[in-house]
């Protein structure tokens, strides 16, 4: 399995370094060859201008044609409260159909927000508009 503690460690790692105090988030991801890249949101004053927390780490990948396996996002509202996984969103759940259905992606267990589980972004969107496509031979 390429989504582990270890990759969920790291995004927390990294957004206590960028957000040492109050609110924290940040991603990490994996490669299919093991390297791993975070990064952290880029708030604007024009909230449309903003990206979120994976979207950097998402663009190293790409800028080095690694193919991503693995993806996490962690936030915290505040110090002193615990780090919540976050599944990706609609927008980063296109980003990561760049590499195909099988990319893992935790997501918080049911009722214990800060637990994660790894689901298979095929998981996340069964019924995913590509698959048309793809079934139709296009």
């Amino acid at each position: 399995m390429a989504l582990d503690q270890s990759l969920v460690e790291l995004a927390i790692q990294q957004a206590l370094s960028r957000f040492p105090t109050g609110y924290a988030g940040a991603a990490a991801i994996r490669t299919d060859s093991g390297q791993t890249f975070t990064s952290v949101c880029f708030d604007t004053p024009n909230s449309g201008a903003s990206l979120c927390h994976e979207t950097g780490a998402y663009c190293e990948a790409n800028r080095i044609g690694a193919r991503v396996v693995a993806s996490v996002c962690v936030s915290r509202s505040q110090a002193g409260r615990p780090f919540l996984i976050l599944a990706p969103c609609g927008i980063c759940q296109e980003r990561l159909a760049l590499w195909g259905p099988d990319v893992e992606v935790a997501v918080a267990v049911p009722g214990q927000p800060g637990e994660w589980q790894p689901k298979r972004l095929s998981e996340l969107q069964p019924h995913y508009w590509r698959n048309a496509v793809t079934d139709a031979g296009e």
